[in-house]
């Protein structure tokens, strides 16, 4: 799989356009993004500086069907992202101490390497998602909706940006395949989930959530007054920013 710049070839041939600071650095942190995100936004440029000023290798890509990636969003689904996820791990980061980052669906797809990942030195939720194609979409989805989505027809679900995001059956059937909020895994590393009070997308309790499914001696949930769902003010990456710095000085 020899990688054209900036794009990881996958073993389903999906071509992944990922961002990168590559260093001698023995750790390394990679970022997960949310759903229909991609790695132009506020996080990944902020957390993409903050390493390279203090020479950490960083590592963030595109799901397949999100941003410059190929695929198309309404025919992936967890499953896939939780895979190409770990190939893009094993292909430049296995032999790095990682500081798993992942915001929203990100976070929920960071827990669930977790259990494929053994070199983890950290991990950082924002605005965790775990679970949420099953309890904050299909179970809230009326009949209706549900049986079309099982036709195989799209759903296009309004969201807070004033547009909408396309359900398909692969992005339920792949959720379903990853559920980690009834499984349980002992963590030995920090855990630090943040989570904004004017979070309306999704609920405060599922950071609470996942501190239960990723066990960890040294947790703390650190409630932003005014965070919304995206966490990206200058205030709010200052925080995850210092999170993420204390976990690296711990580490070296």
């Amino acid at each position: 799989m020899k990688n054209k710049k900036n794009y990881f070839y996958t073993l389903k041939k999906q071509s992944l356009y990922y961002t990168e600071v590559s260093n001698k650095s023995k750790i390394a942190v990679f970022f997960l993004h949310g759903l229909m995100s991609d790695v132009t936004g506020k996080k990944v440029k902020y957390l993409k500086s903050l390493c390279k000023k203090n020479n950490i290798n960083f590592l963030a890509f595109d799901y397949s069907g999100h941003g410059k990636s190929s695929g198309v969003f309404e025919y992936q689904g967890i499953d896939d992202w939780v895979q190409e996820s770990f190939e893009v791990y094993k292909s430049k980061l296995k032999y790095k101490k990682i500081v798993l980052v992942g915001s929203s669906c990100g976070g929920w797809i960071a827990a669930r390497l977790t259990w494929k990942i053994k070199n983890i030195i950290g991990f950082i939720g924002i605005a965790s998602a775990p679970d949420f194609t099953k309890h904050l979409m299909w179970d809230t989805f009326p009949k209706k909706v549900k049986k079309i989505i099982k036709s195989g027809k799209i759903y296009k679900l309004k969201n807070e940006y004033d547009s909408f995001y396309p359900i398909g059956k692969s992005l339920i059937e792949g959720g379903n395949k990853h559920l980690i909020l009834n499984k349980k895994i002992n963590c030995n590393f920090p855990l630090r989930l943040f989570h904004g009070l004017k979070d309306d997308v999704v609920p405060i309790k599922y950071s609470y959530l996942l501190s239960k499914t990723l066990v960890s001696k040294d947790c703390l949930i650190m409630l932003q007054n005014n965070g919304d769902h995206s966490l990206s003010s200058k205030d709010d990456l200052k925080r995850i920013g210092r999170a993420l710095m204390e976990i690296v000085k711990g580490n070296n």
